[in-house]
């Protein structure tokens, strides 16, 4: 579907459970996005991505290097269901613990924004993250966008006592990304 020098987004297929799902289990994956998730989570977290391109056309896409085919993470655009992305473009990346430092993310993420910049009316992208998560804000503003301190929050999906509830959102507006 989209393709970088390095990588691919495509639709998700039946054979990535198993191999997401190692990704999704990492300890140090999952450090700053909650629980490692099991056989059955990671199912129903593909299965809701799969929904979501069917209604919209898009979602967070499996990720694969094109050098060898292998699932790497994943990285997209879905159409956010809470506080502050709410009904708005918001982009996401997963990467594999061995895939981090060399590029993937930014070079996934520039790839999903173009894509959505020219294939969606939206004037907007945002990202949300657990404010301590330096590595995910960094390709945030690696891709331009700004950090919007307005619109700090706490994830409502997380319990009051979860170290990670404080979340970060960044936003980058069409016009910011044409001119850049």
């Amino acid at each position: 579907m989209i393709e970088t020098e390095r990588l691919r987004m495509r639709s998700w297929r039946d054979d990535d459970v198993a191999p997401f799902q190692a990704i999704c289990s990492d300890p140090d994956v999952m450090a700053t996005l909650g629980p490692p998730l099991d056989l059955a989570a990671t199912a129903a977290r593909i299965a809701w991505m799969r929904e979501h391109e069917a209604r919209y056309g898009h979602c967070f896409w499996a990720l694969e290097r094109r050098a060898d085919a292998r699932l790497v993470g994943w990285c997209g655009i879905i159409r956010g269901d809470m506080a502050p992305v709410a009904d708005k473009l918001e982009i996401g990346w997963r990467l594999a613990r061995d895939c981090w430092g060399v590029g993937f993310a930014s070079e996934a993420a520039r790839g999903a924004t173009a894509w959505s910049f020219a294939n969606l009316p939206d004037d907007e992208i945002r990202a949300i993250t657990w404010r301590g998560n330096v590595r995910s804000r960094a390709v945030m503003e690696r891709l331009g966008m700004r950090y919007c301190v307005d619109l700090d929050f706490d994830h409502p999906k997380l319990a009051e006592e979860d170290s990670l509830r404080p979340h970060v959102t960044y936003s980058l507006s069409r016009s910011t990304w044409t001119n850049a």
